[in-house]
């Protein structure tokens, strides 16, 4: 292994990095090295994405036997859930880490393993080993935000990544956060037979989505008996005699309230991996998100860009494989390549009914300065949700009224996330309201819920 100067350094293996590494090594040629401290691959194959689905699945169908065989003819007993089993076959979908070394490898790239640090703007420290670089790539994620909860270091508290650990159910869960993390991890222990409660500062869930299409999930999610406590901080944890209580303070002047639980799960939010990195002496400025970075991923200091979460801009896998390929770009065409445009990234909760969207909100919309317009059609309309009594679930178009622009889509539904994938290509594409409501569709589907909205738009219906 050559230890000495390289075209271009990761920091990191996960998505940002491999993406980046692959892109400069194949397309301009580049000696690549990647540095890794903890987990090869990074957080979405072996701690988030792919297990945390894996749960989901298995959630699922659990639900679906229960809830849907008998009304369907399918006679079946009571189905449970044996966590030991879900989690070793969730295991077994996961690249072991010698494996990933050795792909790494055979792609032609030199991997260090250790804790990196800077030195000056292009030398970095790996363990004993010092690595010097003309251009330089951080992409070292990040992990669970702790919230200043009282008593919560005497809490053996559980993130997304210790949940998927657990061989066996807690009889009650509480979690702190009702983003994507929470609603997901908190629909699988509902479904698996955990008493669930979620608890979230806002008065709604899923903050980043719209919030019509928020509320339907949250009463999807309640209906399935899953408690969702709105507008309430955890404002303290103890234990007691092999249990544990939390206060809940009321943000608007509300009645205080003491809940039991068995777990605490937190996913209020998440802290960019950057305190070993030593910053400061690259001249990297840093700030309350991650590292500070522009459009093209450049930090202050030159030579160097960030990628992925570590800068705080979004945290999704695709937007870290994007940003990674957007600063190569940048890096091997001296400023030539394109500017991050997020404007049509589609984005999904995993949920049942998922909430997915691509582009802007109603309220956003409206703070752009659009003469914003919406239309909505509801799940249960369609003839492919009666197949299995589908109450809660909708359709939302957001389009600008002069030209008629589609400016977003939301979806609760089952797969959502698809549906939405497709149709970000149109409106990356600049399709209107009108064209959407005059495309073929193929019946009977879910997707068909989009052209049911964009209709009553091209008719005149209010929204």
């Amino acid at each position: 292994m050559d230890n000495g100067h390289y075209d271009l350094v990761a920091i990191g293996s996960g998505s940002a990095a491999r993406d980046g590494a692959n892109k400069a090594a194949k397309e301009y040629g580049a000696k690549v090295a990647l540095i890794e401290r903890e987990l090869w691959g990074g957080s979405c194959p072996n701690v988030a994405c792919v297990p945390t689905k894996a749960y989901l699945v298995a959630a699922d169908l659990l639900h679906d036997i229960n809830t849907l065989a008998n009304p369907l003819g399918i006679e079946v007993g009571l189905a449970t859930a044996n966590l030991a089993k879900v989690r070793a076959r969730m295991e077994m979908l996961k690249k072991p880490q010698p494996k990933w070394i050795e792909a790494l490898q055979s792609a032609g790239f030199d991997t260090y393993e250790g804790t990196a640090s800077f030195i000056d703007a292009h030398t970095i420290r790996v363990g004993d080993t010092e690595l010097t670089a003309d251009k330089i790539l951080i992409a070292t994620g990040s992990r669970t935000a702790v919230p200043p909860i009282e008593g919560i270091d005497e809490i053996d508290w559980l993130d997304h990544v210790t949940a998927l650990e657990l061989e066996e159910l807690p009889q009650s869960l509480l979690i702190c956060g009702a983003g994507a993390v929470g609603l997901e991890f908190g629909q699988a222990f509902s479904r698996f037979g955990s008493t669930v409660t979620i608890v979230d500062p806002l008065d709604e869930i899923a903050p980043h989505s719209d919030r019509h299409a928020a509320m339907e999930l949250r009463e999807a999610l309640e209906d399935e008996g899953i408690r969702i406590i709105r507008g309430s901080v955890i404002g303290r944890v103890a234990a007691h005699d092999g249990t544990y209580s939390a206060t809940l303070e009321a943000r608007e002047g509300g009645m205080d309230e003491e809940i039991e639980f068995d777990r605490l799960l937190l996913a209020s939010g998440r802290r960019p991996n950057v305190e070993e990195l030593n910053l400061e002496v690259a001249g990297v400025e840093t700030w309350k998100l991650g590292i500070r970075v522009d459009e093209r991923m450049r930090t202050t200091a030159p030579g160097i860009w960030a990628a992925g979460d570590v800068n705080g801009v979004l945290q999704f896998t695709p937007a870290a494989q994007y940003e990674a390929r957007i600063a190569v770009e940048d890096m091997f065409r001296n400023g030539g390549g394109p500017a991050a445009d997020y404007s049509t990234l589609p984005t999904a909760i995993f949920t049942d009914p998922e909430l997915a969207g691509v582009g802007l909100t109603q309220t956003a919309a409206e703070e752009e300065g659009f003469e914003a317009e919406t239309v909505v059609h509801l799940l249960k309309y369609l003839r492919r949700a009666s197949f299995v009594d589908a109450k809660h679930g909708l359709f939302k178009i957001v389009f600008d009224r002069p030209s008629r622009r589609v400016l977003g889509l939301h979806v609760v539904a089952p797969g959502a996330s698809d549906v939405v994938q497709g149709f970000s290509v149109a409106m990356r594409l600049g399709v209107t309201v009108d064209e959407l409501a005059i495309a073929h569709h193929t019946f009977p589907t879910i997707a068909e819920g989009v052209k049911a909205a964009a209709e009553q738009a091209r008719v005149g219906v209010p929204a």
